[in-house]
C-alpha cells in the first residue's frame, strides 16, 4: 500500500505528487450551528406536526455571563438568561428526551435556520415575524437536578 512513498524516499528523492490521505469527500460544506451548556427550563414535551409527524419540544436556560460592562455610575447590570427552543424528530434520540426532567444541566449541539417571514402574514403572528429554529442534533447530560427529600 505505502510502496510507492517508501520507494520515493528510499532512494532520497521527493516525489511531488504523492498525496495525503484522507477519508474525507473533497467537497466542504457551510454549517451553521449552536452550542448551548445549561439547564432545561421545563420536561420535554411530545407535539406532532400538521402531517402527524411527531417530535419532542424542548427549551434550555442559559445564562449569558459575564455581566454586561458596568453603567456609567459605576452599577451594573445583572446577567440575563436566554431561553433556548429546540425541537427534535429523531426517534431514537425522542425516547432519551422524553426521560429527562426540568433543571437537567445540559450540552446540546444543534443545527440553526433562519427563516424569513412570509410578505402576506400579519406581522403581530410567528409567520409573519423571522424565526430561528434549532433541529437538535446531540444532547449531553452534564448534571441532574437534586432531588428534595419530603419525608416528615
Amino acid at each position: 500500500m505505502f510502496s510507492a512513498a517508501r520507494f520515493a524516499f528510499s532512494n532520497g528523492q521527493r516525489r511531488n505528487n504523492v498525496q495525503a490521505f484522507s477519508t474525507s469527500s473533497s467537497r466542504s460544506y457551510d454549517v451553521a450551528k449552536l452550542t448551548l451548556v445549561g439547564r432545561l427550563g421545563k420536561d420535554p414535551e411530545v407535539r406532532t406536526t400538521k402531517s402527524d409527524r411527531e417530535y419532542v419540544a424542548y427549551t434550555v436556560a442559559t445564562t449569558n455571563y459575564p455581566p454586561p460592562p458596568p453603567n456609567p455610575d459605576g452599577t451594573r447590570q445583572e446577567a440575563g438568561t436566554s431561553w433556548h427552543h429546540l425541537i427534535s424528530f429523531n426517534p431514537a434520540q425522542n425516547n432519551y428526551l422524553k426521560s429527562l426532567t426540568k433543571g437537567t444541566q445540559v450540552y446540546v449541539e444543534a443545527n440553526f435556520e433562519l427563516r424569513e417571514p412570509d410578505p402576506n402574514a400579519d406581522s403581530f403572528t410567528p409567520a409573519g415575524q423571522r424565526q430561528i429554529f434549532l433541529r437538535h442534533e446531540t444532547i449531553r447530560v452534564l448534571r441532574t437536578p437534586h432531588t428534595q427529600n419530603t419525608s416528615e
